[in-house]
């Protein structure tokens, strides 16, 4: 499956042909980053919390499992003012690399490198009760500023490019600069996670359970599921998020509304499980989790994920609003999409001012065809 193509209805998805970077980061491992996104950080830091009285023996292990990049230094003095209004606003980024066991999860041959797959904006309100996602389309066309990654390398700008080159370009560090510049907002924290992790977080999980209104089959993320109730384990999870072909118009659009479901889905579901009663559920859970994500320097330890996981741990799926950033296909090439930019100055707006997304901003945008697939 190609990341760098967003076919519209009916469109087949280009072969890849441009050369592709591995992201940088404080410890030269590769990234473990991938389509879980949200998910895996979201429980990544639940679990942190509940582990969060545990034994010192799982507090340093749990630590020594975390890797970071230190996104302040990379980038400078050069970003938009923090905005101090007890809000927080937090870069979700899977990415595609297939590396290690990532490269029979994802298919496809480990080059050394990695695009992202997916990213989402996190926006947090102030009193940390409810949150705003803001999905970005990876296929969208964009400026991508001047940047310099984590290990002193700068990038020049580039015009007219697909959003997800600025982390094939210069790793974490320019993946936020990038967003930084299209929205006018300071990202507070990074997350990355992966697809192993994801796999294995569900199976640790004992699996989601979900409902889709209609078959799907699609052979690229070896995904089949009759319309009626499931409970999924890693791999099934694994094609959901993944798939595109299976289900809507075959866009990655209609890719990020499954996803959106899913997520809400395995919030509810990690509330439910009972880790409390079983020591080597929450050992098992934790370990996984903390594997799982790459962080920001300033959540590069467990204490500090913990602080960050408690203003996260009472947002529940109904006080989530999720939407794709407003976007329309490009007349000049369908597997592209470019930005609804006044539509999107609406979200961005809103998001400073730590105020609901309204209506208005996502209206009559390109969305894909796969609302309601999953409940």
């Amino acid at each position: 499956m190609s990341a760098e193509s967003t076919p519209g209805p009916g469109i087949p998805e280009p072969a890849e042909t441009a050369p592709r970077r591995r992201g940088k980061g404080r410890r030269r491992k590769s990234p473990r980053s991938g389509r879980a996104l949200l998910v895996t950080a979201w429980t990544a830091a639940g679990v942190v919390v509940l582990g969060g009285a545990g034994a010192g023996f799982l507090y340093f292990k749990m630590n020594g499992n975390l890797r970071s990049v230190d996104i302040n230094q990379a980038l400078g003095d050069d970003r938009p003012t923090k905005i101090d209004n007890g809000s927080e606003n937090i870069l979700v980024l899977g990415s595609d690399t297939r590396s290690g066991k990532n490269k029979k999860l994802g298919g496809g041959t480990d080059d050394g490198s990695a695009r992202s797959d997916t990213a989402m904006i996190v926006h947090v309100y102030q009193g940390h009760k409810k949150a705003s996602v803001v999905s970005v389309p990876r296929d969208t066309l964009i400026d991508r500023p001047a940047c310099t990654d984590t290990e002193g390398t700068t990038h020049a700008a580039a015009s007219g490019v697909m959003f997800n080159s600025a982390y094939s370009t210069g790793g974490a560090a320019c993946a936020v600069k990038t967003v930084e510049s299209l929205t006018g907002i300071r990202m507070d924290h990074y997350l990355e996670v992966d697809f192993s992790g994801f796999q294995q977080l569900i199976d640790d999980l004992g699996g989601v359970r979900v409902t889709t209104t209609k078959d799907i089959d699609d052979p690229q993320s070896h995904l089949k599921l009759k319309a009626g109730p499931h409970t999924l384990g890693g791999e099934q999870a694994l094609g959901l998020v993944r798939t595109r072909h299976g289900v809507g118009d075959g866009s990655d659009l209609g890719r990020i509304q499954l996803q959106q479901a899913f997520i809400k889905a395995l919030i509810d579901q990690v509330k439910h499980v009972g880790v409390f009663s079983s020591p080597k559920k929450l050992y098992d859970l934790a370990d996984t989790a903390t594997k799982a994500v790459t962080t920001d320097s300033d959540l590069g330890s467990v204490s500090d994920l913990y602080g960050f996981a408690k203003g996260l741990q009472g947002i529940g799926s109904s006080h989530l609003k999720m939407v794709t950033m407003p976007v329309r296909y490009d007349p000049a090439n369908p597997n592209r999409v470019l930005l609804e930019k006044n539509k999107a100055h609406l979200v961005w707006d809103a998001l400073r001012n730590d105020r609901p997304i309204p209506a208005s901003a996502t209206k009559d945008t390109a969305t894909g065809e796969a609302r309601g697939v999953l409940s």
